[in-house]
């Protein structure tokens, strides 16, 4: 069995200040919503934060930018994040945009133990510059490495008490990898089963991978809920 909180603040007690951090989601769809607000509630400052976006302005990262706790954002959209644009354009911050594709793969090789892997993404833009290029098949591709994390937050719709874990159609989006990428991965999940309950043919991530359990509701900012009239 796993680490299974009752609270959020109990959730992210060990991420710490400087930690680098991995935090699954797209947009607003499938974040780790109500950890995020914890983390804003303990204040942990000068993050790096490896993610796909930055949220918005009000909701997600962009709470923790807001407050300025993040001192490095890796990822591969700024988005109409307007407080990320200015914390870019005044030098606030420090980012590392990177090609989505290349993101997903580099996360996804951290979680996999491989250092670093070579990709055409990237050749000819300033996306190169220091980094070793080689020559395949007549084609030039650039020496991309591996990305990993002090801890992940990943956000499922259904897990075990064992730590298997279920997304939700496309709240699946970057969760798995990040999952598997973090040294320690803490999971925010809406249903909570005993082992055994879940079907193991659907299961996304592997217990193997995960920490820390806690479960919780979420707003869902980007669900409208409507009903007939």
């Amino acid at each position: 069995m796993k680490t299974i909180c009752t609270s959020f603040q109990d959730a992210v007690a060990e991420i710490h200040d400087g930690a680098t951090l991995m935090v699954g989601g797209f947009g607003l769809c499938g974040i780790p919503e109500n950890a995020i607000l914890a983390l804003v509630e303990k204040g942990v400052k000068d993050l790096t934060v490896i993610s796909n976006n930055c949220g918005v302005d009000d909701w997600g990262l962009g709470l923790l930018l807001k407050n300025k706790q993040i001192k490095k954002m890796v990822g591969s959209y700024v988005g109409e994040n307007k407080e990320f644009e200015r914390q870019v354009l005044s030098g606030e911050i420090e980012v590392e945009l990177i090609p989505q594709g290349t993101l997903a793969e580099k996360i996804r090789a951290g979680g996999a133990g491989i250092p670093a892997f070579y990709t055409p993404a990237g050749v000819g833009t300033p996306i190169v510059e220091g980094k070793e290029t080689r020559m395949f098949n007549g084609k030039e591709y650039l020496l991309e490495e591996s990305l990993t994390a002090d801890f992940s937050i990943v956000r499922a719709w259904k897990g075990d008490k064992m730590g298997n874990l279920v997304y939700h159609k496309t709240a699946r989006n970057f969760n798995p990898m990040i999952a598997a990428a973090g040294r320690v991965t803490i999971a925010e999940v809406e249903n909570l089963y005993e082992v055994g309950e879940l079907d193991p043919n659907s299961i996304h991530t592997p217990s193997i991978y995960v920490q820390t359990l806690i479960e919780g509701n979420q707003e869902k900012r980007i669900e409208r809920l409507t009903v007939r009239s």
